[in-house]
């Protein structure tokens, strides 16, 4: 008789046949992390066949790209003699997933130093220690739902980890206000249902009563069918039935989503003849587990309801502060913009944001048809910059109108936004020493001609926009950088100059005006990132392939021109001359009031040729003689110059001045035949005053401008019902569509604009 504890029969099994008839995968690499053993299970369950992974790496094992650093902290931690556990997703040969769960341990020499590692592995949720693999799942979808805010993405990823690991099938169907709508419909092997029968994504979605998702929502807790043969629903269509029915549906849980108490939507997953599996069918402990999840999804999904909520308040915030879609006709140019806000932040390092941001654009009509551009940047991000931006923009808008040189305008805002600070409100109470500092801004600002071509601009601290000229890219030349707006804080000493600058554009020239986002921090292929002078290089090329393209396509060659996901918002203005010469008609007269009929006569003529209709023609005719009556009027008042000394003969010095500062005889250097006041004393004539009438034909109007030497602006007074003047602007101003006077740098010009429309 044997012994207790030994075998009543002599049974020897080798180590090998024990390993292969494991039902656990048992993986063996050496110190360098390469597959030197694996048993037949492990063949089965990661997919490959024979000695395909032998002397390869472990990530051979179609370990997923996202678990690649976790399997590199395995090998670290194993062969440092610690064991590790922990999940990993799986890509079989045959395009299938896999979750597994992991159990490594260091392989040792006899001598105790570690020789290798030996990994020991199961499929997630099909083993005896269900328990811990429901850790595991849980652990990796809490992985997925943190790693994006955006709702599609969230749930993209929560079904991408459910199918076909855990369901053949995943359905999550979303509230939008009393409506049931699908939003998620994946299923195995990448199968689609034919289109009528199942819900697709973005359909509206009815479940009739006592259909079990129907039941999960009313008992608000999850429901299991652990055997649809024996349980009988009413589907929400007939067609739906007969689909189930084909696809063998096997078992369903269907799970409520719910979140602070309120019913967001319903989850199920289900079981079909897609996939194999050893138990088509789900229990109690699936049930609980798929409640477990639906728990965390309806957290993540109505963090993600109120991320985009947020986002798109933000977004409309800013897009209606900046211009519209389409922008404005205007003689000469031809203009295209773009603003593309950045993808929310999710790892770098800022937290997360809605990406709104601080750039800025726009396209301002002037006097007589002069345009102002400007492309700007407000530092940081969010609400706030989206705000500063806003006021920026009204601000410069408003400055704009009066018609000043750029260097001026800019100062103007730089003053403005040193303005811009404000005590911060502490937990405990106003603190004086916390004081919100002004934003940075960079910006330029031109104004164009498209008559003359000249472009005036100044800069604050912005990138030069590109330049093309008969095909050829390259910046724009600034003569002074600038500093930007804001960066001399209340309190500093010293001035802040911009440098006014001028250049001429040839006819077909174009000008691509951007801001920092869109060379700032775009991915390589290889995980880097460009420097900013290797994508702007590679817009300069875009730029110059797409430079026989309208401006649309030259503004999309330049935001596409660097690979990656954008990193800060972009905005890009094109702007391109015209290629043939504007009408213009220009003449000089004496400031005299017989030259008042020339004026008009000559408007007349040019309205003429250039097609006015007769009542626009004598409308703006009498509009002229208006304007050019005022400017003779003012000339002929215009106080008479003083007289002066003219003294032949050498320089008076050493005067004694006096009390009165008038020198006397006797003073020293006083000489009488060389102080004879009635034979120098003389007088200065004034100079012949005059006025300069200039007319432009633009597409849709007509502009009169008056230039003279006198720096009085006009304004409109009230004339009363005896006076015989003081109604001339009056009737500009009533019968033009737009007027106005700018100061010029030896005068000013008063313009008025007539449409050529009725």
């Amino acid at each position: 008789m044997k012994r207790w504890g030994e075998s009543p029969f002599d049974a020897h099994l080798p180590p090998e046949t024990v390993l292969n008839q494991m039902e656990m995968a048992v993986i063996v690499c050496d110190r360098f992390s390469n597959v030197i053993y694996g048993n037949a299970f492990a063949r089965q369950l990661f997919g490959f066949g024979g000695d395909d992974v032998i002397g390869q790496s472990i990530l051979s094992l179609g370990i997923a790209e996202e678990d690649h650093e976790q399997a590199t902290e395995l090998a670290r931690h194993v062969l440092k003699g610690g064991v590790w556990e922990g999940t990993f997703c799986n890509l079989r040969a045959d395009g299938t997933t896999v979750y597994t769960r992991a159990h490594a341990v260091p392989l040792r020499h006899p001598s105790g130093a570690v020789d290798g590692i030996v990994i020991f592995a199961r499929e997630a949720l099909r083993s005896n220690q269900r328990e811990q693999d429901r850790y595991g799942l849980l652990e990796r979808i809490g992985e997925r739902l943190a790693g994006s805010l955006e709702l599609a993405t969230t749930l993209r990823r929560v079904a991408d980890t459910l199918v076909p690991q855990f369901a053949d099938h995943c359905f999550i169907d979303l509230y939008s206000g009393d409506r049931l709508y699908r939003r998620v419909s994946r299923h195995a092997g990448d199968w689609e249902p034919p289109p009528g029968t199942w819900a697709e994504v973005g359909e509206p979605v009815s479940y009739p009563p006592g259909h079990f998702s129907a039941k999960a929502m009313s008992r608000r807790d999850a429901v299991l069918v652990e055997d649809m043969v024996q349980h009988r629903f009413s589907a929400p269509t007939e067609s739906s039935k007969r689909l189930g029915d084909e696809m063998g549906v096997t078992s369903v849980i269907s799970a409520p989503l719910m979140v602070r108490g309120e019913l967001l939507g319903v989850m199920s997953m289900a079981l079909s003849n897609l996939s194999r599996r050893p138990d088509p069918h789900y229990d109690g402990f699936d049930r609980d587990l798929l409640g477990a999840i639906a728990s965390r999804v309806a957290l993540a999904v109505d963090n993600s309801l109120l991320f985009e909520e947020e986002r798109e308040t933000a977004l409309a915030f800013q897009k209606h502060l900046l211009p519209g879609e389409r922008p404005p006709r205007l003689d000469g140019l031809q203009i295209a913009w773009r603003y593309e806000p950045a993808r929310p932040l999710e790892s770098h390092g800022h937290g997360i944001q809605t990406q709104v941001g601080g750039d800025w654009y726009d396209v301002i009509p002037l006097s007589a048809g002069r345009v102002g551009l400007v492309i700007g940047d407000v530092e940081g991000r969010g609400a706030r910059a989206a705000a500063v931006m806003g006021q920026l923009r009204a601000a410069l808008r408003a400055f704009a109108q009066d018609d000043k040189p750029p260097a001026e305008i800019l100062r103007k805002l730089d003053e403005w936004v040193r303005t811009m600070t404000r005590p911060e409100r502490m937990s405990s109470g106003w603190n004086s020493d916390d004081l919100v500092r002004p934003p940075l801004v960079s910006c330029t600002y031109f104004v164009y001609d498209a008559w003359s071509r000249v472009l005036e601009f100044a800069n604050a601290g912005h990138d030069p926009p590109l330049l093309i000229v008969d095909g050829e890219v390259s910046d724009l030349p600034f003569e002074s950088e600038g500093a930007m707006l804001g960066v001399r804080a209340p309190g500093m000493g010293g001035e802040i100059f911009f440098s006014e600058e001028t250049a001429e554009l040839k006819p077909g020239a174009t000008l691509v005006l951007y801001t920092d986002g869109l060379i700032d921090r775009r991915a390589r292929e290889d995980g880097d990132y460009h420097s900013r002078e290797e994508a702007r290089e590679r817009v300069r090329a875009a730029v110059a392939e797409a430079a026989d393209g309208d401006v649309e396509a030259i503004a999309r060659a330049a935001y596409e021109a660097v690979p990656g996901e954008i990193n800060d918002d972009v905005a890009i203005v094109v702007i391109r001359t015209a290629g043939e010469e504007l009408g213009v008609e220009e003449r000089t007269f004496p400031a005299e009031p017989i030259m008042v009929s020339e004026a008009r006569r000559m408007a007349a003529d040019a309205f003429a040729a250039w097609g006015m209709l007769d009542e626009q023609a004598e409308l703006a005719c009498l509009l002229v003689s208006e304007v050019v009556t005022n400017v003779v009027l003012h000339a002929a008042s215009t106080p008479a110059p003083r007289r002066e000394l003219v003294l032949d003969g050498p320089p008076l010095v050493q005067f004694n001045t006096g009390d009165f500062g008038a020198p006397g005889p006797g003073s020293a250097g006083y000489d009488e035949d060389d102080w004879n006041l009635g034979a120098d004393l003389g007088r200065r004539e004034p100079p012949t005053k005059e006025f300069r009438l200039r007319l432009r034909h633009g597409a849709d109007a007509i502009w009169v401008e008056v230039f003279d030497s006198d720096m009085r602006l006009p304004r409109i007074r009230s004339a009363g019902e005896t006076d015989e003047g003081g109604r001339g602007l009056y009737l500009v101003d009533q019968l033009a569509s737009r007027w106005g006077a700018r100061p010029t740098s030896d005068g000013k010009a008063v313009w008025f604009e007539i449409p050529l429309s009725s």
